[in-house]
C-alpha cells in the first residue's frame, strides 16, 4: 500500500506505486466496490530508511478494495534478504481502514495494519501498529502529516513504537515529473540507534511512462549508531524503482 498506508512506511520507494481503481462488483452497472493493485520492483527495500533487503534488488506488489463510504481492506508484499534481515524472504502486511475528505481541502487517512513474516525464523516477529493522517492540497504542493504507533508487543521487545512524519509532493506543470520529500522521527524498538530515536529522510523524483507505468529514483537514509553482524541497515543510498498499477 503503500497507498496511503505504505506511505508512512516509507520511504519504500515501493511503495510510491500509484493505484488505479476498476470495478470489483457490479450490479446493473453500477458499483459501490471497487478493486486496485500495484507491482513493483526496487533496487532496494527500505522501511523508514532502514534497508530491509540486504542492499539487493526486492519485488513488491499488493492488492486494495475499497468501498465507496471510505473504508478499504488491502495486503502488500514485499522480498527480503533472508540471511541479512533475519525475518525470513518474505513481509505480508494486512491492513484496514478508512480514509475519505473532511473538507474540500483536508483529507484523512486511519486505520490498523499487521506486519507478518510468515518464514521468519524461531521469535517473534510479526506485530500490529495504528495509523492515522491528515492531507491537504496546498496549491500545486500536497502536504501530508502522519502518526503511526505499534502498541507493547513481544516482537518489539515488550515495549512500544512511536512513529510521526511530513510528506510533500508536487507535480511539474505540463510534465509527466513529480518531486516528492520525506522526513520522519521514530521513537522505540524499530530503530538502530542506542537511545531508540532516529530520523528518517527521503527526496525523490518520479516519472510517469503511462498511466499505469512510472520509473523512480530516491535519495534515502536513516539514522543509525550499529549494525548487527556486518552489515549496515541505515546507510544513505539511492533507491529506483519500476512501478506498475492496474
Amino acid at each position: 500500500m503503500l497507498t496511503s498506508v505504505r506511505s508512512l512506511m516509507a520511504a519504500t520507494v515501493l511503495a510510491g506505486t500509484a493505484f488505479a481503481a476498476t470495478p470489483a462488483l457490479a450490479n446493473g452497472g453500477d458499483s459501490s466496490v471497487s478493486v486496485s493493485a500495484n507491482a513493483a520492483v526496487v533496487t532496494e527495500y527500505r522501511f523508514r530508511g532502514v534497508d530491509l533487503s540486504g542492499g539487493d534488488i526486492a519485488i513488491q506488489g499488493g492488492i486494495d478494495l475499497a468501498h465507496d463510504s471510505g473504508f478499504y481492506l488491502g495486503t502488500w508484499g514485499s522480498s527480503l534478504d533472508e540471511d541479512t534481515v533475519g525475518f525470513g524472504h518474505t513481509e505480508l502486511d494486512v491492513y484496514g481502514g478508512w480514509s475519505g475528505d473532511l473538507s474540500d481541502v483536508i483529507s484523512a487517512d486511519a486505520g490498523v495494519i499487521a506486519y507478518i513474516y510468515p518464514n521468519a525464523g524461531p521469535g517473534d516477529f510479526d506485530y500490529i501498529e495504528f495509523y492515522g493522517s491528515l492531507s491537504a492540497g496546498l496549491g500545486p504542493v500536497d502536504a501530508t502529516l502522519g502518526v503511526a504507533y505499534a502498541p507493547d508487543q513481544d516482537s518489539l521487545g515488550s515495549t512500544d513504537n512511536f512513529y510521526i512524519y511530513g510528506d510533500l509532493g508536487a507535480g511539474i506543470p505540463n510534465t509527466p515529473i513529480s518531486l516528492s520529500a520525506h522526513l520522519g522521527y521514530t521513537d522505540g524498538f524499530l530503530t538502530f540507534t542506542n537511545d531508540s530515536k532516529a530520523f528518517d529522510w527521503s527526496v525523490g523524483v518520479d516519472f510517469a511512462l503511462s498511466d499505469n507505468l512510472s520509473i523512480g529514483a530516491a535519495y534515502i537514509g536513516a539514522e543509525g549508531d550499529y549494525a548487527p553482524g556486518d552489515y549496515d541497515f541505515t546507510d544513505d543510498a539511492v533507491v529506483g524503482t519500476l512501478s506498475a498499477s492496474f
